[in-house]
């Protein structure tokens, strides 16, 4: 069975038993969650969240940068007031600078790729520091939102504040 087939399979199972389908659009919590893409974080176990808690915003390194289209929509259109930004330990981004995957890119797809910040980190609690500072300083944003920050670890499951 292929991984495509794997995945259909479980859609069914999933199906069979599913009950969720009137829950309303806005989220129950009125929650916004800023994570990384990485497999081993699971926002809603990480959290005792359900389906319709939450929006869960991922991407590589949990930036708000590349979130805050998407947040802005959350609380204007569907009225979070709660942004929870969580990075993580042994994260990817820690792990190399914009020159090494634009070089990269660029000896791959013979394409110029160095316009494009992947906003990698050196230093993980500043990281968090820095995307809840470019949250509060957004005009687009609601200046009475509550935004707080934590580093997941990985090896133990513990969520550790950022202040």
């Amino acid at each position: 069975m292929s991984l495509i087939e794997e995945l259909l399979a479980a859609n069914e199972r999933y199906a069979a038993t599913f009950q969720q389908g009137e829950l309303p659009l806005p989220p129950a919590k009125k929650l916004a969650i800023v994570t990384c893409m990485d497999a081993r974080i699971d926002p809603a176990r990480i959290l005792g969240l359900e389906e319709g808690d939450a929006h869960v915003i991922r991407n590589a390194g949990g930036r708000t940068a590349e979130a805050l289209r998407s947040l802005i929509i959350s609380q204007q259109l569907l009225g979070t007031r709660t942004i929870v930004v969580i990075h993580h330990t042994d994260c990817g981004m820690l792990t190399f600078e914009n020159a090494d995957l634009q070089r990269r890119l660029r000896e791959q797809f013979g394409v110029d790729a160095s316009a494009i910040d992947f906003l990698p980190f050196k230093d993980l609690e500043q990281s968090v520091r820095d995307d809840i500072a470019l949250l509060r300083s957004s005009p687009f944003l609601l200046k009475e939102s509550e935004i707080v920050g934590f580093i997941y670890a990985v090896h133990s499951g513990r969520l550790l504040p950022v202040h």
